[in-house]
């Protein structure tokens, strides 16, 4: 086949900007594939992100969620506002374009098509301990109509290993009185001086 023609088929059945590029993950799955679930010992009946339960799938965020009501999701948990497609890509990109920074971590629902569970890593550079990375656990949410199948507890389980797997020497979040008994159950505890923030050390 000479080159003109194998052009032509490359050209051809390249694909096009359009679904396939809306389906294209904020930061490396693979990252996900990696992550060690063999210490973990409070998730019961061996699921993990890479067995999150029949019909479900724990991925990174992607442009297609604006229609999977990733934001309706969201604003099970705080105040989101109206968001057009334009300006939910636009952060996306922002957010890409800050590789190490973002890693917005979702469980979708593959048979409904939508997401029901959503965490993200934010990534914070450091100076001190030898410019260490710090993460924070921020926007945890699963939806109302998916409670008691533990998706609280793996996401943010999921969300925690990914942080030791990026290298963070810890993990921190802000939470309420009413959730330090979930957090404590997964390995967080009080950071000393103030009880509303927990961490968890890797």
């Amino acid at each position: 086949m000479n080159s003109k023609v194998s052009q032509y088929f490359i050209n051809k059945y390249k694909p096009s900007v359009g679904p396939e590029e809306a389906e294209a993950p904020l930061y490396d799955p693979g990252l996900l594939a990696k992550l060690d679930w063999s210490k973990v010992t409070h998730m019961k009946g061996g699921v993990t992100n890479h067995a999150p339960g029949e019909g479900l799938r724990v991925r990174p965020l992607c442009k297609a969620d604006y229609d999977r009501g990733f934001l309706q999701l969201l604003s099970q948990l705080t105040k989101v506002g109206d968001i057009s497609r334009e300006k939910f890509n636009e952060r996306f990109e922002a957010m890409k374009n800050c590789p190490g920074h973002y890693y917005v971590t979702v469980i979708e629902d593959t048979d409904q098509g939508k997401i029901v569970g959503s965490a993200t890593l934010s990534c914070e550079l450091k100076f001190i301990r030898g410019c260490a990375k710090r993460g924070r656990l921020e926007d945890v949410v699963v939806n109302n109509e998916y409670r008691g199948k533990q998706l609280g507890k793996l996401i943010v389980s999921t969300v925690t290993l990914l942080a030791n797997q990026v290298g963070c020497y810890k993990m921190g979040l802000d939470c309420k009185d009413e959730m330090k008994p979930f957090y404590g159950s997964i390995g967080y505890t009080s950071e000393k001086g103030n009880d509303n923030t927990m961490i968890i050390r890797f």
